[in-house]
């Protein structure tokens, strides 16, 4: 439906995607996939757009057909926390931090512990997912690479003098992890880009006009992954929150299963809901859920979404009202739609 009138009308609940919707951590996410498909010798822009919208674990499934059944969930949550690593890098450890500060506590570790089929001198940087924990030493990506900081930190000359030295601090400070050899070239390159997490337009001030208990939120990300990126731009995440770690659902987007599981749980008809979203996966599992769709042109162009069955297409959330009334939710649309 295009026009530029307004239209107003009446539903129940809303159901929103996360990212690209309510945040933007596009960036990050691009990156960590990026990384994926370089490992895999795959084109990066082809695997960013295949996988975009899609689960992670539906993802890894098609891409990386070597990873066994009990090694999924541990490969997803190791891609997850790359991704926050990516959103994070760059303010926390790039150069223009003070201090390369550690993401968490604990004893340094020399090098990354990499799965079998790579090899611990090997140049080639291993991917995200190749990354695997030592039942011995529980660990985590992120606490992995942040001993690595911790080490650098703690060694020879004071990395916050460097920062300090009027000199071209990109370079040097590349030069510096360089020459410690305590980062391979996309470590340093994840540091060195704000990738940072953001909520998009509109997002809260439509978010805080709706009463509690009347909107979820369904995501093709796992519980890692959706929970840190709502949390880093100040979204606390509803008591509804289905992510794509659910056992209870049997298909991600583009099937209706994320947005009809999170109306049942609101306990709302699906047919009476208000989805949100942004992909063209997601706006076709809103579509197929039965509920209404508007789609936000934050990580497509309109021409790329405007055929996917969207009752609605607008710029941003900021063009969208909606007013409580009557025990129902009057939905406000202006502009071009």
């Amino acid at each position: 439906m295009l026009s530029n009138v307004q239209a107003t009308f009446i539903a129940d609940a809303v159901l929103f995607d996360m990212d690209g919707t309510l945040t933007d951590s596009i960036a990050a996410v691009e990156a960590a996939w990026g990384k994926v498909a370089k490992d895999i010798g795959q084109d990066p822009a082809f695997l960013i757009a295949a996988t975009h919208g899609k689960r992670a674990i539906d993802n890894l499934a098609q891409f990386k057909p070597h990873i066994k059944a009990h090694e999924m969930e541990a490969e997803v949550q190791e891609f997850e926390e790359s991704i926050l690593f990516f959103a994070d890098a760059f303010s926390k450890h790039g150069p223009g931090s003070r201090e390369l500060s550690p993401l968490s506590s604990g004893a340094a570790t020399p090098a990354l512990i990499t799965g079998s089929s790579t090899s611990s001198n090997s140049s080639r940087a291993p991917s995200f997912g190749a990354y695997h924990t030592d039942a011995r030493r529980p660990s985590s990506f992120v606490r992995r690479v942040s001993n690595r900081l911790s080490l650098l930190s703690s060694e020879g000359a004071c990395c916050e003098d460097v920062f300090m030295e009027e000199i071209d601090v990109t370079e040097h400070w590349k030069e510096v992890l360089e020459a410690k050899h305590m980062f391979e070239a996309w470590q340093i390159e994840a540091a060195a880009v704000d990738r940072s997490v953001r909520i998009l337009p509109g997002v809260k001030k439509l978010m805080d006009s709706i009463p509690k208990g009347r909107y979820a939120v369904a995501t093709s990300g796992a519980k890692t992954y959706a929970y840190g990126c709502m949390n880093r731009v100040g979204i606390t995440p509803p008591k509804v929150t289905i992510t794509a770690c659910d056992k209870r659902l049997k298909a991600g987007k583009p099937a209706p299963d994320p947005f009809l599981l999170a109306a049942s749980e609101l306990g709302f008809d699906a047919k009476r809901c208000v989805v949100f979203e942004d992909s063209p996966s997601g706006i076709k599992a809103g579509v197929a859920s039965g509920a209404t769709v508007i789609a936000v042109c934050t990580s497509h162009e309109r021409s790329k979404i405007e055929n996917c069955g969207a009752h609605f297409i607008v710029d941003t959330m900021e063009q969208v009202r909606v007013i409580p009334e009557g025990g129902h939710l009057k939905f406000v649309i202006e502009g071009k739609q």
